[in-house]
């Protein structure tokens, strides 16, 4: 596949100078109208000329990313796709299995981009990438805060709120297995004070006993207050369960019922034998 040529015309030089000078990285066809001072059809003609030369990438309709002059015509890899998504909606989080895989806490990488947010969209396609909309309710949209990511600023769960999201919602980080190894891998470097916050803000009463059940699992270093507060609050809700529903479908050699945590672990030990004392802290024995 050849290059693009980033030879320019006299409007297209326009633009992008403009947007240079500013230090912009994004722009809207409204804007590039107005800078010209054309027709919508002229600055339309425009748009599209940057685009195939290689300068502008959409985001979405009426949205575009500026690749910079030093950078070249293949500066939107992977990774600026989730520069790309997060032009699809406002507010919103870069979330779930893709911020796990930012922050180096799976090894799995998919060609999707979970993007998280109140409004209502549809999932898109972005570059190689397909964009999938998760509507989280009002009170666990939080937790995220701006990332880097190759110069771009995008909104992104912090480590805790990924992997309580992964708990949460398993099916959107690779399944029971891989939502545990997130969450072993993540609690080694947890604010404990803010993940458990976290876990009352989320208000879900299922979430506390697989959270403290997960913690016994991996052999996270919690602190035991942290871990005395989840065992208090499991013990005042019902019981509740870890993976499918059991009384839909009991898993093959489920681990079952945990009294401490009163949930049933419908997961087999063989699904989570790889996250199993995984968020212990290694420590280096020096040689005497």
């Amino acid at each position: 596949m050849g290059v693009p040529t980033r030879s320019l015309s006299p409007q297209e030089s326009r633009v992008v100078l403009a947007l240079t000078e500013q230090g912009r990285r994004d722009t809207t066809r409204e804007e590039i109208i107005h800078l010209l001072g054309s027709t919508p059809k002229a600055a339309d003609a425009v748009i599209d000329g940057l685009r195939k030369k290689g300068w502008l990438e959409r985001a979405t309709w009426g949205k575009y990313l500026l690749v910079p002059p030093e950078q070249g015509p293949d500066a939107l890899g992977d990774s600026n796709l989730l520069a790309l998504a997060s032009r699809v909606a406002d507010p919103y989080y870069i979330g779930f299995g893709t911020a796990a895989s930012h922050y180096g806490l799976t090894t799995q990488h998919r060609n999707v981009i979970f993007l998280v947010t109140p409004s209502k969209l549809r999932n898109r396609s972005v570059g190689e990438a397909r964009v999938r909309i998760v509507n989280q309710t009002a009170k666990k949209f939080f937790g995220f805060k701006p990332a880097d990511v190759l110069g771009q600023e995008v909104m992104m769960s912090d480590r805790e709120k990924t992997a309580l999201d992964c708990v949460d919602h398993p099916e959107l980080a690779g399944g029971i297995g891989e939502a545990t190894a997130i969450f072993a891998n993540a609690s080694r470097r947890f604010d404990w004070t803010k993940a458990a916050s976290y876990v009352d803000r989320f208000a879900s009463s299922p979430l506390p006993h697989r959270v403290g059940w997960l913690l016994d699992h991996v052999k996270a270093d919690v602190p035991q207050n942290v871990r005395a507060h989840l065992l208090d609050v499991s013990t005042r809700t019902r019981k509740t369960w870890l993976g499918p529903d059991p009384a839909r479908a009991r898993a093959q050699h489920a681990i079952g019922f945990d009294e401490t945590w009163r949930l049933f672990v419908n997961v087999s030990a063989e699904e989570l034998r790889g996250s199993a004392g995984l968020g212990q802290r290694k420590t280096i024995r020096k040689d005497r």
